[in-house]
């Protein structure tokens, strides 16, 4: 059986060692009320990289579930 992937199906943007990913929000079991920890939890798994590689990492929330996770800006 083959995964049909929704057109308003919620994702996470991320921008991860250089490079920009769009990963479905099913594919890391996470979802709207799932809390900063266990987003950056499931992204450490799925890159299968220490849980320490996101803790600067922001995670913003979108009005239609998508999130955005990115590196902590630093201005000046």
């Amino acid at each position: 059986m083959v995964d049909v992937i929704q057109p308003n199906e919620a994702r996470i943007h991320i921008r991860f060692e250089g490079r920009s990913w769009d990963i479905l929000c099913r594919d890391l079991d996470v979802g709207p009320f799932s809390t900063d920890e266990q987003v950056r939890r499931a992204l450490a798994n799925y890159f299968d990289v220490g849980l320490g590689k996101f803790r600067p990492y922001v995670i913003e929330r979108h009005e239609n579930g998508n999130m955005t996770v990115r590196p902590e800006a630093v201005f000046g």
